[in-house]
């Protein structure tokens, strides 16, 4: 009897024993389920990472390559190159979960079409260009045999004049804002927080044209901040059916050479976020850029 309750008591450890062995293979197997499962998450989620870095770096050469052709869109190719360098900075720094890589993914589509936008408008702009040229030297050619052709040559005058009127316009560059704090002794040191800035120093060039008419020039500069307020003056003009808000003016006198032009705009309370400035000689839009303070 004794014998028997020992043999009872035996095989209920043995049982309990393979229950509890069981019971520890499975927990192990999940546990390693898991583990691969979250590995090859990670994994997956590092190398979209690499690769969005890789099509954003590719997104920065190609800029690079339009900023090399020299074209009038200097201003606008080298704000898209920074918010495209700001984003791989973003991403290099961030934590590369699925959530912020969902997000850099939206913002990536969002540059990738601007840029492909971007891109048309150079290629227009070259071809633009290189029919400029060609207009141009046929019309020499053609100034060259004037006496012969009269019939000829009224027409080509006609069309020489409206190349001239579009050649003698002035062009604006390099279009450039910058933030300072004045200090107390008056020295003003160059910022990018909001709250500490005093002043804006906006500056730009006007290229040299032999053909354009010289004389004195007014250009109207519009800053405008993050919260879609127009700043300084807020002085409105109208030209034509055309009306403009601006922030203030700079007269220039301009005598067929490069002029660089700066002036300051004061203000309080600057809001952190990014500003539009734009230049227009009238109602003219004839350059833009922007800024960010934060």
């Amino acid at each position: 009897m004794e014998n028997q309750n020992s043999n009872s008591k035996l095989k209920g450890i043995i049982i309990l024993l393979l229950v509890l062995l069981v019971g520890s293979l499975i927990y192990i197997f999940k546990i390693t389920a898991d583990a691969k499962t979250l590995e090859t998450t990670v994994t997956k989620v590092s190398s979209e990472k690499e690769n969005m870095i890789k099509k954003l770096e590719e997104l920065n050469s190609n800029y690079d390559a339009a900023l090399a052709e020299n074209t009038s869109m200097t201003d606008e190719l080298m704000a898209e190159k920074e918010r495209v360098v700001k984003l791989i900075a973003e991403l290099k720094s961030s934590k590369g979960d699925n959530t912020s890589l969902r997000k850099y993914k939206d913002q990536y589509k969002v540059l990738e079409e601007k840029m492909k936008s971007m891109m048309q408008e150079v290629t227009v702009l070259k071809q633009e260009n290189q029919q400029l040229t060609t207009n141009l030297e046929s019309t020499k050619v053609d100034l060259d045999d004037s006496k012969k052709y009269n019939e000829v040559l009224v027409g080509q005058n006609e069309e020489l004049a409206k190349t001239v009127e579009k050649g003698s316009k002035l062009t604006v560059t390099n279009l450039k804002t910058a933030s300072y704090k004045v200090k107390s002794s008056g020295k003003q040191i160059e910022t990018d927080k909001a709250s500490k800035t005093d002043i804006l120093k906006v500056s730009f060039t006007i290229a040299e044209n032999k053909i354009a008419k010289s004389g004195d020039k007014t250009y109207y500069v519009q800053v405008i901040d993050a919260n879609n307020n127009v700043l300084g003056d807020k002085a409105t003009i109208s030209f034509g059916d055309t009306s403009l808000t601006y922030s203030f003016t700079t007269s220039v006198k301009y005598e067929n050479k490069t002029v660089e032009v700066s002036e300051q705009l004061p203000g309080k309370d600057f809001t952190k976020g990014t500003y539009f400035v734009n230049v227009f000689d009238k109602a003219e839009l004839v350059s833009k850029s922007s800024f960010s303070l934060r």
